[in-house]
């Protein structure tokens, strides 16, 4: 470990997810850098329990999290996209709401960014490619991997954020990275939010042909029909890898068994 270090010249902004490394990061950096900077950027399609859990830790910070939201809404975009949907290969809602807002915010004024990538992770990622932006990453830095952003979450006293009972990551209710285990837990803890995304799906319906769906070939409707199916399928994997992970945290085992397929990780300014 060594003496941590930021350079005074710039402003220091810490942006935040609504996640549990971001959350992490906040609370490691707090009685580090005075002047610093925490920004969430709220699409306004945010899941309840991350807007609690940003309460949560603004209450701890003692500091204001500036929320930062897009001009437009998600149905206005949606709209200016001619109803397509965001997707993996058209993440239009992450720069349209995520990185327009931050970018924004900052200005031209030269910024150290704070990005809670860990030190057992193997992705850099960005947040904006703006020259006056220089990323850090002090849980590189400093060495700190899966287990100590858990004891830091633990010691605090914030611990994880609830919706990690069903979902390995933050960002909007209807993101299109969720498995279908996570659209089950929607449809169970917030069934208004579940409706409202199959309705978005029901959008790009044309006549009898679904163009696009949020989970890759199952339209929300499958997802519902067949959710006894889809929660027995995770039990029995969540029952392997239990077996397998034996002494691991319960909430990172089913992180691994979610993201254990074909489909791609969230975006990065989403799932810190």
């Amino acid at each position: 470990m060594h003496s941590f270090t930021y350079d005074k010249k710039r402003r220091q902004v810490c942006p935040l997810s609504g996640g549990k490394d971001s959350t992490a990061l906040a609370i490691f950096l707090k009685d580090k850098i005075s002047n610093l900077e925490y920004v969430f950027c709220d699409t306004g399609s945010e899941l309840p329990e991350t807007y609690e859990y940003l309460d949560k830790l603004e209450a701890f910070l003692s500091k204001k999290i500036v929320r930062l939201n897009s001009e437009k809404n998600f149905d206005y975009l949606l709209k200016q996209h001619s109803d397509y949907l965001p997707s993996p290969r058209a993440r239009w809602c992450t720069m349209e709401m995520k990185i327009k807002s931050f970018e924004k915010y900052i200005g031209e004024d030269l910024i150290e960014s704070y990005i809670g990538i860990r030190a057992d992770e193997h992705r850099q990622g960005y947040i904006s490619q703006k020259d006056t932006i220089l990323p850090r990453y002090p849980f590189k830095e400093e060495g700190i991997d899966l287990d100590g952003v858990n004891k830091i979450l633990k010691e605090s006293g914030i611990g994880l954020p609830k919706y990690y009972d069903w979902r390995a990551r933050s960002g909007c209710y209807f993101c299109f990275f969720q498995r279908k285990i996570e659209w089950v837990g929607l449809l169970e803890k917030h069934p208004e939010l579940f409706e409202k995304a199959k309705q978005y799906e029901k959008q790009n319906y044309k006549g009898d042909d679904v163009v696009f769906t949020w989970v890759d070939g199952m339209p929300l409707e499958n997802v519902e029909k067949n959710k006894e199916k889809i929660k027995r399928d995770y039990k029995e994997r969540m029952k392997k890898a239990l077996m397998n992970q034996k002494g691991k945290n319960i909430t990172d085992v089913f992180k691994d068994v979610v993201n254990d397929d074909d489909q791609e990780d969230a975006c990065l300014i989403c799932d810190l």
